[in-house]
């Protein structure tokens, strides 16, 4: 369903195999707890049709893989880390959720836009209307398949114990594919569905087991309050450096980990260092997840860019330099909401470090700074990739890039003087774009 939805959605689109994958790779990856998995089910359905169209084999494995690694910051499952974040910190599950969906929106679009900005540069196009499904005919088919994401959420948001909601949610599955006859299942297919829920789950399930010994070992030789340590030193009492420096931990400790036990293991030995700067445990345990995550496509091992390369019959390394590139976005947005938690939706005023509960920020806070940060990964991606209506050259990627960082910053001053750079450069980019198309073709 999610794959059709996608085609109907985006395949006539410029570029639009590489959106179908973005969009059905991020629905699946935020119900899958493995990104590598992932990457290896949907792929072999969207990278053979990105390479159809044109894409370089490199970059439609980075499109999955980015995409898939996404699908574990986007609510409201997050790869189920949404729940384990739950009942690690005491937070409310929808809190958690309203708190991660502006940010995984953010990083969505980035990679979209880039895929976009890459179909204009080398011209590619989507597939024709007459071969996709309608969007109508999808949702009148199969749409009731997302009543049991629905009653997912809404058990969670009701104070639903996760065991029971989980329980619950497999037997209205039964129920609700019942309602066609293409989605019924028969006591057979319940069965083998069962059977490959449990098989999935056994990855996870063994990481988590290795994880619980790693942590009983850090908290026997005190390595976790060492290593908090180590970072704050090094960080020099600068907020910055401190970030920078958890950052390159949470990588290094999420190499090759599914979701779930990559943010166990940050969580435990990363995110305590942010305490000493009064940052709240739901922003440092969300900065450390995101890292944890996106080091499945940080090389030198990016087992979920190897495992696109795989499918796609591409270069591993290039491969993993490209889902990083795609993924810049998710490298910056982090550090934004630890500057300005306005982008959580929470408001940190005047709260205790270990806070639960959190009251919404000022409307019109949230609505401004989603536009800039709007225009700011727009302007980014195009940067990244050298296209807005034309090709662009290297100095005007480098003044782009800088006004869209100028832009994503959370500050009065930096937003106006970025929007001024990217708003110039795009209506430049815009007119010297009219002007070859309206310039007389030459023999």
């Amino acid at each position: 369903m999610f794959n059709d939805l996608a085609m109907a959605l985006a395949g006539s689109k410029q570029g639009g195999p590489a959106k179908v994958a973005v969009i059905s790779s991020g629905f699946m990856g935020s119900i899958n707890g493995s990104a590598i998995a992932n990457v290896v089910g949907t792929g072999a359905f969207t990278i053979p049709l990105m390479k159809k169209i044109g894409y370089n084999k490199n970059f439609a494995g980075a499109v999955e893989a980015s995409a898939s690694v996404g699908g574990q910051i986007l609510p409201p499952i997050m790869g189920a880390s949404a729940f384990i974040m739950a009942e690690t910190t005491g937070i409310a599950y929808g809190t958690i959720a309203l708190a991660a969906l502006l940010p995984a929106v953010l990083y969505f679009l980035g990679v979209i836009m880039q895929v976009h900005f890459r179909a204009g540069k080398d011209s590619l196009r989507g597939i024709p209307k007459a071969d996709l499904p309608r969007t109508k005919e999808v949702l009148k088919e199969k749409g009731h398949l997302l009543l049991p994401i629905v009653g997912l959420v809404f058990m969670l948001y009701t104070g639903m114990p996760i065991a029971y909601a989980a329980f619950y949610t497999i037997v209205l599955t039964v129920v609700v594919a019942a309602f066609r006859k293409s989605t019924r299942m028969g006591v057979r297919d319940i069965l083998e569905a069962l059977e490959n829920g449990a098989r999935q789950s056994l990855s996870v399930m063994i990481a988590c087991a290795v994880v619980g010994i790693i942590i009983g070992v850090v908290s026997l030789t005190s390595f976790g309050t060492v290593m908090t340590s180590a970072i704050t030193a090094f960080g020099a009492g600068s907020l910055f450096w401190t970030l920078f420096l958890t950052m390159l931990a949470s990588i290094v400790l999420g190499m090759g980990l599914p979701s779930i036990p990559a943010y166990i293991i940050t969580a435990t030995m990363t995110a305590p260092a942010l305490a000493e700067f009064g940052i709240p445990v739901l922003v440092a345990h969300l900065f450390v997840f995101y890292f944890g995550i996106f080091a499945n496509i940080t090389p030198p091992v990016a087992l979920a860019a190897f495992a696109g390369a795989r499918v796609s019959g591409g270069d591993p390394m290039r491969t993993g330099f490209n889902a990083l590139k795609l993924a810049i976005a998710g490298f910056i947005i982090p550090y934004l909401f630890v500057y300005n938690p306005a982008m959580l939706m929470i408001d940190t005023t005047d709260v205790a470090v270990n806070a639960t509960e959190f009251a919404l920020p000022p409307i019109l806070e949230i609505i401004m700074i989603t536009i800039t940060a709007i225009i700011g990964i727009i302007a980014l991606s195009a940067a990244a990739e050298g296209y807005f209506q034309t090709r662009m050259n290297v100095v005007t990627r480098i003044l782009l890039g800088i006004g869209a960082l100028m832009t994503i910053f959370p500050e009065t001053l930096t937003d106006t003087i970025g929007l001024i750079i990217v708003l110039g450069i795009f209506a430049l980019n815009y007119m010297n774009a009219r002007k070859k198309n309206q310039s007389p073709k030459t023999a």
